[in-house]
């Protein structure tokens, strides 16, 4: 008996959950405009010194005058020669290949009014200071993703949602308004903590109140309202051309989702845990009466049983040494199988987030290759509906990841005039990638022993917040060459497809339960062993078959 068997009276899918569902999945577009809002924030128009004698100048020069000017391809520094009228019309030449260090920039303001490089000329010599913002938001995610976490956990899934949701519009307004640099990257690193708050609480809640035939779809749908919102992001920067108005804008949508203060109930589940079960109650109740079902007595009952139980259980363990990550290093088959679990995510936040992060550098219309970029997410994502429980979370998790691999490493070979191809691959690697993430979170859960697997799975989504941190710098190397990026997430990508295959298949497999079955897992017997399957230790080949089944 157990919750899950409340639901199955409930109705696993039943008109109250569908209802909280679809409204706690509308957050998701939100947090998908703070994560991806960067690409517009911190657009790095053209660019080219200003000349001593320019005062409030447009960007655009004449060949002439550039080739005067400036050394070729060189953006960020100038001749150091006297630009009077007669060396710039021609009548005398260049004195001296000198240059010296741009102090001031003009900007192309075509495709962009302004943006925070712009106004703090994060460019040349400062060019780092803009992959760093973005790396501190990636950092603000991993961060909230802990804190977040543990206050779900002790304090509830409804007051976390609703901690996080204020503090993101605070701190969205505070970037917005931010008069330096530090102020501006510290308020988003709060604002990226508060995405991991909002997106994975309410991710819990949904996940917790629908039936487990239920939860793959759940999961999935969740992540589809995150690409919509992605998309969505494009059509801000569309309409809103400063980068201070566009930070607003994208934040207050968020103050619509204070109301659902009195709408979203706590998780039923997270209360039974706590030991709350009259909350609990009402919660159950008002949901059978909107499903239109009676919850017989006798299920109370039980429940109030199994939470007496569970008191006991969870003061047993307290007495016991809590399982650490490395409970997953110290054996050799579980190490193997974690250091590439670790891998694989890693791969994949920083490949998701470097291309998702690049398309200003791939060439053509920049906010059509946005709008690309989260679209090829939904059939990405559709994918995974059909295909993990027919094929296996290991031939999807390699397969999407060769794909991916292989269509990025195809931009080596491309012409450089050839945008629209460039585009193409990147966005089959984007498509195949979104794939591959979705399903390294179903295929990591039943890789890890259950006493450990709350901290593998807390273990790899850390590793993998590393990769997003990374990845911001992937833009800088586009500006040395544009498809080293693709190459890099391409070669990354490849790999880990490869290594995947060392993994051992998990559909329709028994989940691990103790760090012995999670040890024996995928591990191969040795020789000797397998000769003596048939004598006398009973004990090794009742495993054998066991694992054989």
């Amino acid at each position: 008996m157990g919750y899950d068997d409340v639901i199955t009276h409930l109705g696993e899918f039943g008109p109250y959950q569908k209802r909280i569902y679809y409204l706690l999945c509308l957050p998701a577009i939100v947090c998908a405009f703070h994560k991806l809002a960067g690409v517009f924030l911190l657009a790095k128009p053209d660019f080219r010194c200003a000349l001593p004698y320019e005062n409030g100048s447009t960007y655009e020069l004449s060949p002439h005058l550039w080739n005067l000017s400036y050394p070729q391809d060189d953006r960020c520094s100038y001749y150091d020669v006297d630009y009077s009228a007669a060396y710039l019309n021609g009548s005398i030449p260049r004195s001296s290949n000198n240059t010296k260090t741009c102090s001031r920039y003009v900007y192309d303001r075509s495709k962009y009014l302004n943006s925070a490089v712009t106004e703090w000329d994060m460019v040349c010599s400062r060019s780092l200071l803009s992959a760093t913002s973005d790396s501190l938001f990636m950092l603000g995610v991993l961060l909230g993703s802990f804190i977040f976490g543990q206050m779900s956990d002790k304090l509830g899934r409804k007051p976390t949602f609703f901690a996080s949701l204020v503090l993101q519009v605070i701190f969205g307004v505070l970037a917005a308004v931010a008069p330096e640099y530090f102020s501006y990257t510290i308020s988003r690193m709060i604002v990226g903590a508060t995405t991991s708050g909002v997106f994975l609480v309410a991710y819990v809640i949904a996940l917790e109140m629908v039936g487990s035939s239920y939860r793959l779809f759940a999961g999935v749908a969740m992540q589809m309202f995150f690409s919509v919102g992605f998309m969505l992001t494009a059509g801000f920067a569309y309409f809103i051309h400063d980068w201070r108005w566009l930070q607003i804008a994208l934040t207050l949508p968020g103050l619509l989702f204070l109301c659902y203060y009195w709408i979203i109930p706590e998780s039923a589940r997270w209360l039974l845990m706590k030991g709350r079960k009259d909350e609990a109650f009402v919660i159950i109740e008002k949901a059978a009466k909107e499903n239109k079902v009676q919850v017989p007595n006798e299920i109370y009952e039980q429940l109030v049983d199994e939470v007496a139980e569970k008191k006991k259980q969870d003061e047993m363990a307290a007495s016991q040494p809590a399982a650490t990550v490395f409970d997953l290093l110290r054996y050799p088959n579980l190490r193997r199988k974690t250091l590439l679990i670790f891998f694989d995510w890693f791969v994949n936040s920083g490949v998701y987030y470097g291309l998702s992060w690049n398309t200003n550098n791939l060439g053509g219309n920049q906010l059509v290759n946005f709008v690309i970029s989260g679209a090829v997410e939904i059939p990405g994502y559709t994918l995974l509906l059909f295909t993990l429980n027919r094929y296996g979370r290991r031939s999807i998790l390699c397969g999407t990841m060769l794909v991916a691999g292989i269509s990025l490493l195809a931009t080596v070979f491309v012409p450089s005039d050839m945008d629209w191809l460039i585009i193409a691959c990147a966005m089959i690697g984007k498509l195949a990638i979104t794939s591959s993430y979705g399903t390294i979170y179903i295929f990591s859960a039943e890789q890890f022993p259950t006493v450990v697997r709350n901290v593998g799975l807390g273990a790899s989504s850390m590793v993998a917040r590393v990769g997003g941190i990374l990845a911001p710098y992937l833009k800088l190397l586009g500006e040395i060459w544009r498809p080293l990026p693709l190459i890099i997430c391409g070669a990354l990508s490849l790999t880990a497809g490869l290594l995947s295959l060392l993994l051992p298949e998990t559909l329709n497999k028994p989940m691990p339960e103790t760090i012995e079955d999670g040890e024996n897992f995928g591990k191969k017997p040795a020789p000797q062993e397998a000769a003596e399957e048939g004598g006398g230790d009973q004990e090794l080949a009742g495993m054998l078959n066991g694992k054989s089944s």
